[in-house]
């Protein structure tokens, strides 16, 4: 067996070390030696053989890789090693912060007009509809018992903002029976 020939074999074993890092995530070893391998075999198609051949196993690769790395990013989640690394939760809706329960009861408050119970620095409490709630003032110190409307929810926190007093009878709800 000739040089030239231990050069391709050299640069055929990197590839199936990189499809076996992806498989069995040994924490980049199988990936470094893939790397060593890879040079020493594209040196030494360069050493024992032609320049051109060379310039064409560098194209190749340069072809290659890319396609091997972007087919491993497909596959690498749907690998039974994987599927066990990664926690996946037993109902899909709660994906995202916004979809918890309690932080979509929150985005009900949008628009809501509530009261400070204590001082908000920018944190506070305050109380909607009897219920006492964590909230944020836009930056300004707010005092206790100071009228404020919820304008926003972001990342579960409440933002309010001072208003004038309200006509507490114009937001009561109609009566159920006349």
């Amino acid at each position: 067996m000739d040089n030239l020939t231990i050069g391709f074999i050299l640069i055929g074993v990197a590839l199936l070390l990189i499809v076996g890092e992806l498989l069995l995530t040994t924490g980049g070893v199988l990936l470094v030696i893939a790397g060593i391998a890879d040079l020493i075999g594209v040196a030494m198609v360069f050493v024992y053989g032609d320049r051109y051949l060379g310039i064409a196993v560098l194209a190749g690769e340069a072809i290659l890789l890319p396609v091997i790395a972007v087919l491993g990013f497909y596959i690498w989640p749907h690998t039974p090693m994987i599927r066990r690394l990664i926690m996946k939760s037993d109902d899909q809706e709660f994906a995202t912060v916004a979809a918890i329960p309690e932080i979509q009861e929150l985005e009900g408050l949008r628009g809501r007009i509530g009261k400070a119970v204590s001082v908000l620095r920018p944190a506070g409490v305050v109380e909607f509809d009897g219920r006492r709630i964590d909230c944020l003032s836009e930056g300004a110190l707010i005092e206790p018992d100071t009228w404020l409307r919820c304008i926003d929810v972001r990342a579960g926190r409440v933002v309010v903002r001072p208003i004038e007093a309200p006509d507490l009878e114009s937001q009561r709800p109609p009566p159920l029976y006349d």
